[in-house]
């Protein structure tokens, strides 16, 4: 019969393992992508076999999608956290862009990988996914919104070349140079001044 205290850390311990396989997981959908990712990949990692797997995670694709989701969840508390402290709307938005390319820059970063991998998805994961980027480009649908741009400017239009200029960084950053918060400030600059 088990004791009280291992009864008790039960759940812990569940909850610990699924955590050690998300992880593992979220680095292998990085590196080798949503096709190249399979669930035996997943097991053989965590040293897990295929039957206790599932009894972890639902499928491969329902993984995919609460990683994606995660990742996006963490990256909209990190800009609201620094949005929200902030009055001026030029100032505001500096610091969303800033805080996604850290976001997107950082060496371990799952959010670059996760984003760019809709096309190697069933057609029903890539609505789920797309779903919740369009919810999470919310915010800079707000930040945008709030800005004194001209009227003839489209901010539809304004908010995608925006987010595809911070999106293309991580495809030729090189650290050195400038740091993400600096190529920020330069896109915030170039798009107020533009």
């Amino acid at each position: 019969m088990k004791d009280a205290s291992a009864l008790s850390n039960a759940p812990e311990e569940g909850s610990s393992r699924r955590r050690q396989i998300l992880e593992i997981a979220a680095r292998l959908f990085a590196q080798k992508g949503y096709r190249g990712t399979s669930m035996r990949d997943i097991g053989e990692q965590a040293g897990v076999l295929g039957g206790s797997l599932y009894h972890h995670i639902k499928s491969k694709d329902a993984l995919f999608v609460e990683l994606h989701d995660s990742a996006l969840d963490q990256a909209t508390e990190r800009i609201n956290a620094v949005v929200r402290v902030r009055a001026d709307p030029w100032e505001r938005l500096a610091a969303a862009c800033a805080t996604l390319l850290d976001i997107q820059l950082a060496p371990d970063s799952l959010t670059t990988p996760m984003m760019n991998d809709f096309r190697e998805v069933p057609d029903r994961v890539r609505e789920q996914l797309i779903r919740r980027r369009d919810a999470f480009e919310g915010q800079f649908r707000t930040l945008v919104a709030d800005l004194p741009l001209p009227p003839g400017i489209d901010r539809s239009i304004y908010r995608n070349l925006l987010l595809s200029q911070l999106n293309s960084v991580a495809d030729w950053y090189r650290p050195g140079r400038l740091t993400p918060a600096e190529i920020a400030r330069q896109i915030v600059a170039i798009f107020q001044h533009g």
